[in-house]
């Protein structure tokens, strides 16, 4: 019986979610399967991927062809990389604990090359959001400048009263003066 390893689709309409499983290669995509190997979400960002390393690499020993997408998930999460130290073990070119500090050290930088995707994605989303908030906080500050009710019109009919006495003061002065240049003549 040929088995495969491959994706089997879960999910909503738009919102996919995938099982990895391992099953006979003629039954149908979403249909009966051998074992539930785990699971991939590519909803999130980076996708999270969930995988019975061992199981896997049981199933890859004992002949299960993944298909294309299932082998590249299962590259990025090591599992051909185990099944090739293993089989250097076997030949004797490599030991036991040889093979799984090479795997351990493997999956540290690969871990941490994820955490570091995730961090800048978050501090992106951090300063796109900051950009934001401040652009609001300008835009609420205009708002309430041109909706604040107009409360110099009392003060300018106070000034307008006292415009209206300085020009009649001056205008005494003027008249005064023109008085005094008349009674000159």
């Amino acid at each position: 019986m040929p088995v495969k390893i491959r994706l089997q689709r879960h999910g909503k309409k738009g919102k996919p979610f995938f099982w990895i499983v391992a099953a006979d290669a003629r039954s149908k995509r979403d249909g009966k399967y051998l074992e539930k190997l785990g699971t991939y979400n590519p909803n999130t960002n980076p996708a999270t991927i969930n995988l019975d390393i061992d199981g896997s690499v049981k199933w890859l020993e004992n002949g299960a062809q993944p298909t294309d997408t299932a082998r590249a998930l299962l590259g990025y999460k090591g599992v051909m990389l185990k099944k090739h130290l293993k089989g250097g073990v076997t030949k004797g070119a490599l030991t036991e604990e040889q093979a799984e500090a090479k795997f351990n050290a493997w999956v540290e930088e690969k871990a941490a090359k994820i955490n570091s995707k995730a961090t800048g994605l978050q501090s992106d989303k951090d300063a796109v959001a900051s950009a934001a908030l401040d652009a609001e906080k300008v835009v609420n500050e205009a708002r309430i400048v041109a909706n604040t009710p107009v409360v110099e019109a009392p003060v300018e009919e106070t000034a307008t009263e006292e415009v209206v006495a300085e020009e009649a003061a001056t205008e005494e002065v003027v008249a005064e003066s023109t008085d005094e240049s008349a009674e000159k003549e």
